[in-house]
C-alpha cells in the first residue's frame, strides 16, 4: 500500500469515527431524558413511607437545565386521592451569572406547586416505614446536582386539610409568589444575612399575606429575621376551623395576624399578634348551647375590645433557644387588656425585632448558662 492510499485509508477511517462519534452522542441525547426520569423515579421510589413519581423530563442543555414535569409525592397509606405535594413543572438550572462570581450553583423556578397537608394521612405511620420529613426534603434536594442560590415559585399554593372535623377544615394560601436569593452567599458581603426572601399570597376569606426578610442558610442552624402580615381576611372563611376547636363561629368580621421573628445562633426571639376586628359571634342558626357559648364568649369580647377601633387583640410574646421557646404568658394577658383600654394596637408589624435582638439574647442566655455551671461546680 502506497503513503496516498495509507493517507486516503486513514483519513477514511478517520470520519467513520467521528461519524460514529457523532451519532452515539445524538444516541444519548435521546436517550438522556428517560435516564435521568429513571434516576428521579429511583429517588421518589427509596423514600421510606412514602411513594411518587413525574410524568416527564426535558433537557435544555445550552443553558444547563432539567426541567421535571407532574411530580408528585403521597403517604404510602394516604387514603385521599389528593398528593402531599404536585408540582407541575419545576425547572432546574444553572445560574450563569454566578459564574462570574466564581461559584457553581443552580435556580430553581416553580410553576403552580402544590403542597397539601392532609391531617389524617399525614398521622398514620405505613407499614414500609416511619415517614420522616427530613427523608422527602432531603430527596427532593438530592435531585438538585448543584447547590440552591436562586429559587422562585410562581401561583403556589399551601393547604392544611382536616377530614374529620365537622365541616371539614381547609385551611390554604394560594396565589402563592416566592423569591430567594443569594442562598448561597454567592454575592459574599459582611452581612450577617446575606439572603433575601419576599412572598405574598392570598389566604382564605381573601385575606393578604406577605412574608418578608433575610437569611442565613449557609449555617447548619440557619439564622433569620423574618416578617409576617396577614391582613383583612373575612372571619367566616375561619368558622370551620375555630367551630372544631373552640365551639366558635363568626357571622361577619375580618382577622388579622402580624409577626416578626428573628434567629441568632439558635436562640429565637419574636412576637405574633392576632386582630380580630367588627367581629360578631352569633348566628341565627346556632342552637341553644352554641347561642349560649358563643354569648357567653361574645360578653368577655365586649369588655376587652377597643371601643374606638372596634378590636379584640393581643401580643404574644416568646423567646428562649429552639428547643426550650417560652411564651410570655402574662405579656399576653396585660396586652389583651392595653388593647381594649390603654392603646389600640395596629394592624401592621410593630417593626421592634431584629437579628441583633436574638443574637444579643443569645449571649446574654449563653453568659447565665455559664455562670449557673460555674455556681453547680462550686
Amino acid at each position: 500500500m502506497t503513503s496516498k492510499e495509507k493517507r486516503k485509508f486513514y483519513r477514511k477511517k478517520r470520519y467513520q469515527i467521528i461519524f460514529i462519534i457523532v451519532i452515539l452522542l445524538i444516541a444519548f441525547r435521546i436517550y438522556l431524558p428517560t435516564l435521568v426520569k429513571n434516576y428521579v423515579n429511583d429517588v421518589l421510589a427509596d423514600i421510606p413511607g412514602y411513594y411518587g413519581q413525574v410524568d416527564d423530563i426535558d433537557i435544555a442543555l445550552i443553558r444547563g437545565a432539567y426541567v421535571i414535569n407532574g411530580l408528585y409525592l403521597d403517604k404510602v397509606n394516604a387514603e385521599t386521592k389528593t398528593p402531599f405535594l404536585n408540582f407541575p413543572k419545576t425547572d432546574i438550572s444553572v445560574e450563569w451569572k454566578s459564574l462570574f462570581q466564581g461559584k457553581i450553583v443552580s435556580e430553581i423556578e416553580m410553576s403552580k406547586p402544590q403542597v397539601t397537608y392532609v391531617f389524617e394521612d399525614q398521622q398514620k405511620t405505613s407499614e414500609s416505614g416511619e415517614a420522616d420529613t427530613e427523608d422527602w426534603t432531603k430527596a427532593l434536594t438530592d435531585l438538585v446536582p448543584l447547590e440552591i442560590n436562586h429559587f422562585e415559585v410562581h401561583n403556589g399554593t399551601l393547604a392544611f386539610v382536616q377530614l374529620q372535623a365537622n365541616p371539614n377544615i381547609d385551611l390554604n394560601i394560594h396565589n402563592l409568589n416566592l423569591v430567594a436569593t443569594n442562598l448561597r452567599n454567592v454575592k459574599q458581603n459582611e452581612r450577617k444575612l446575606p439572603s433575601s426572601i419576599s412572598a405574598s399570597g392570598v389566604s382564605i376569606g381573601e385575606g393578604n399575606v406577605k412574608l418578608e426578610g433575610r437569611l442565613n442558610l449557609i449555617k447548619e442552624i440557619p439564622d433569620m429575621d423574618i416578617s409576617f402580615s396577614l391582613e383583612n381576611a373575612q372571619a367566616t372563611a375561619f368558622n370551620s376551623f375555630t367551630n372544631f376547636y373552640a365551639g366558635l363561629d363568626f357571622e361577619e368580621g375580618s382577622v388579622g395576624v402580624f409577626s416578626e421573628v428573628a434567629i441568632a445562633d439558635g436562640y429565637m426571639k419574636g412576637y405574633v399578634k392576632p386582630l380580630l376586628t367588627d367581629t360578631k359571634l352569633i348566628g341565627k342558626e346556632d342552637g341553644f348551647v352554641e347561642t349560649l357559648w358563643e354569648g357567653f364568649v361574645g360578653l368577655f369580647k365586649f369588655i376587652l375590645k377597643n371601643q374606638g377601633t372596634d378590636t379584640v387583640a393581643t401580643k404574644v410574646p416568646f423567646e428562649g433557644d429552639l428547643n426550650n421557646v417560652k411564651t410570655g404568658v402574662f405579656p399576653t394577658v396585660f396586652n389583651v387588656f392595653k388593647n381594649a383600654w390603654i392603646k389600640a394596637f395596629l394592624g401592621q408589624t410593630d417593626e421592634e425585632i431584629n437579628y441583633k435582638d436574638a443574637f444579643n439574647e443569645q449571649k446574654n442566655d449563653g453568659k447565665k448558662k455559664s455562670e449557673n455551671k460555674k455556681s453547680k461546680k462550686k
